[in-house]
């Protein structure tokens, strides 16, 4: 307000002191004396002159205390009344008015997003809309389980029809010394049994020494099959007394090959699997063995895929017998060491002789000790009827022979003369 009165201010003054001596404004109301010689006119000039001046000084003291103030305020603050000539800039806009210049500037921390829950008790996560593909894929999981359990089941139920577990406890009833070999035999049995679809026939191969329970075991499978799966689908076959000449070979390759034929279609037809034994393998002929070879493995024809043969022989038992006599004393862990040692050996022994024990599953029969033939003793006097007394039972082990290795004793015969020993009784 003040600066927009200032130069009408000044105005006035100088108007007033044009009418008026600025001496006689000090003197009040003395009376005037007449101007003599042209003095009177230079002292007016004279006091206006100085009057000017000290309004002059006094608007400029003025002006420079409200230009001090001004400078101690921000600038967004400053009096409108100041009447320099303001250029309004864009730089110092988006600055941040800094009271203490010296101290640095601190970055301000973005506050994190927090999930703001309902003032009420129960707090929840809010959830997406559910997708319908997950109500289809949780049935697609029923679904798969519902199958693989019913599967399970089947396969329990066509390995139960053969009755594995009753043949388990006749070999562990009958048969001494072999526990290995009868472990192997209910293995690839429970396997193969276990479905009715396969790529290929099972092929066992049991080998040892004579008297070692090889022939026995193949007695007991035979038993055991035929009940439970039917007479027609099982066969014994041995060599010396189904074709006993040379002459009678191309009859025994047309007899066998129409036998197994008839037999395995009958299988087909009923579901189940039929069981060929083979005895005295050792003594078969070449073209007998060709045969069986190509009906084993087949060229073109899945027909006698679900099948099981068993091939009973003594071949190389004279290098088993050493194996076994020269590996007995070092072995620590019994008979399994030895029989994972002398399969390899049979397996490339074996498959020299012919093609037809390249796909089989070796069984090897290790020799009997003492021991074993005393329980040979005792099953046969309690079939016979007689009581196993048992220094009679040692007597009559006694009179068999046997090799000696360090403090054990293996029988050259097992328990092949314990039936004419308890027949003399």
């Amino acid at each position: 307000m003040l600066q927009n009165h200032t130069p009408a201010l000044i105005q006035g003054c100088l108007l007033k002191m044009g009418e008026q001596d600025p001496s006689d404004r000090l003197r009040g109301d003395q009376p005037k004396e007449p101007n003599q010689n042209g003095k009177g006119s230079f002292s007016q000039f004279s006091s206006s002159v100085r009057a000017m001046v000290r309004i002059r000084m006094k608007y400029q003291a003025i002006k420079k205390r409200r230009l001090e103030i001004a400078s101690a305020t921000p600038q967004i603050f400053t009096s409108p009344r100041s009447t320099s000539p303001k250029v309004f800039t864009f730089d110092n806009l988006h600055e941040p008015v800094n009271s203490n210049p010296a101290s640095p500037r601190k970055r301000k921390k973005k506050r994190k997003l927090r999930v703001l829950y309902p003032t009420s008790s129960l707090r929840a996560v809010p959830t997406k809309e559910s997708s319908r593909a997950k109500n289809c894929l949780y049935l697609l999981c029923i679904i798969v389980f519902l199958q693989i359990y019913n599967a399970i089941e089947n396969l329990d139920d066509h390995v139960l029809k053969y009755d594995l577990e009753g043949l388990e406890k006749t070999l562990k009833r009958e048969v001494f010394g072999q526990q290995e070999v009868a472990e192997g035999l209910l293995g690839h049995l429970q396997d193969y049994l276990s479905t009715y679809v396969h790529n290929k026939p099972l092929v066992l191969s049991l080998h040892g020494p004579t008297g070692v329970g090889k022939s026995h075991v193949g007695r007991l499978l035979a038993q055991h099959f035929r009940s439970v799966v039917g007479e027609e689908l099982v066969m014994q076959y041995f060599v010396l007394h189904h074709c006993p000449t040379d002459d009678d070979i191309p009859l025994c390759t047309k007899s066998l090959d129409s036998h197994i034929s008839e037999m395995v279609s009958q299988g087909e037809e009923e579901e189940k699997i039929p069981v060929f034994i083979f005895d005295e393998v050792e003594h078969m002929p070449r073209q007998l063995m060709d045969t069986l070879q190509e009906l084993i493995h087949p060229q073109n024809n899945n027909k006698y895929l679900n099948a099981i043969y068993i091939l009973i022989s003594n071949l190389g038992h004279e290098d088993i017998t050493k194996f076994v006599l020269h590996n007995s004393s070092i072995a620590i862990s019994g008979r399994l060491s030895l029989t994972q040692e002398l399969t390899p050996w049979l397996r490339n022994y074996l498959q020299e002789h012919h093609v037809l024990f390249v796909d089989a599953e070796y069984l090897p029969f290790m020799l009997l000790e003492k021991s074993h033939v005393m329980d040979c003793f005792i099953d046969e006097m309690s079939r016979e009827g007689f009581y196993p007394d048992r220094s009679h039972v040692e007597r009559l082990a006694e009179e068999l022979s046997y090799y000696i290795v360090g403090e054990r004793e293996f029988s050259h015969t097992g328990c092949r003369q314990v039936v004419a020993k308890v027949n003399l009784l």
